[in-house]
């Protein structure tokens, strides 16, 4: 069996509660993982909208949150993550709201998904600069021990 990736506040494929989104709360939701391999150094999550602007004609990949360094002995990550509450070492990436914290969902038009992306890396990510999804991406390349996923949705009403 390998990684897994889940959250008490939605399930895989279902819609995410308003609550964690720019019309709720905008607290970013509860994960939970198993299955990191005993060899894993460190974790990284990547949360991203392949559907923007329009899921009927998708022009771009928008990065809604960004952590790395996550120890992987951690088993997840609270309601509401804020720097504050980050475990130590642990750092967040630029989203493409230009923040380093949870962005949550917020869709012009449409129902939007919401992929959840945790990576078990061979080593800790550099923290000298702040890593965007163009960056963290090249700094994965031939460090990935194992990937799971958590895909969630939501359409404004």
């Amino acid at each position: 069996m390998g990684m897994t990736l889940r959250s008490a506040a939605f399930r895989n494929e279902e819609p995410i509660p308003k609550r964690f989104t720019a019309d709720g709360e905008d607290a970013s939701p509860p994960l939970d993982w198993s299955g990191v391999p005993a060899e894993a150094q460190s974790l990284a999550l990547l949360v991203e909208d392949p559907d923007a602007p329009d899921p009927a004609a998708p022009q771009r990949i928008f990065t809604h949150w960004i952590i790395i360094n996550l120890p992987p002995d951690r088993a997840g990550l609270a309601e509401n993550v804020g720097p504050e509450t980050l475990p130590r070492g642990a750092r967040f990436g630029q989203n493409d709201f230009e923040r380093g914290r949870w962005g949550g969902p917020c869709p012009p038009i449409g129902r939007h998904r919401y992929h959840f992306k945790l990576y078990a890396l061979d080593a800790p990510l550099p923290t000298h600069h702040v890593l965007t999804r163009t960056t963290l991406l090249a700094a994965l390349e031939g460090h990935v021990l194992a990937f799971a996923e958590l895909v969630g949705s939501y359409a404004r009403s």
